[in-house]
């Protein structure tokens, strides 16, 4: 059960592998933790906290391990590296990832988020992408 949600903003280089949000929950104290990679934009910085939020509370919802969706998408970014052609999107994008549907899901309301604050999501994208 998750009861308490912490998010933490840290250099990209900290994140476990090449993301800019994780999660993980911890099954002693029900802790959601999410990291999120510095933007130097808060706004930026809380659309991937909201998905990563999101994305988590619906894979324990619908019983996807954490440690599932860590060990896919450590898969996908080692085939990203060998430029396997359909790796080199975001993992939960994959028809393969375990997490897709919640994936899909946190990506609709984070685009309608970033709506509601004025964010182009088009420059949101490329400054993701840049990391």
């Amino acid at each position: 059960m998750i009861k308490e949600i912490c998010v933490k903003v840290i250099p990209h280089h900290q994140q476990r592998y090449p993301t800019v949000g994780d999660w993980m929950i911890n099954p002693d104290n029900g802790r959601l933790s999410i990291f999120v990679s510095s933007m130097e934009n808060w706004q930026y910085e809380m659309l991937v906290a909201n998905h990563e939020i999101t994305e988590a509370i619906l894979c324990h919802a619908r019983g996807i391990k954490e440690k599932d969706v860590t060990k896919f998408d450590l898969w996908y970014e080692g085939q990203r590296l060998l430029n396997v052609s359909d790796c080199q999107s975001e993992p939960g994008d994959h028809p393969r990832s375990p997490y897709r549907d919640e994936h899909f899901v946190a990506t609709n309301i984070e685009r309608q988020l970033a709506s509601e604050l004025n964010v182009n999501w088009g420059e949101y994208e490329k400054t993701v992408d840049s990391l």
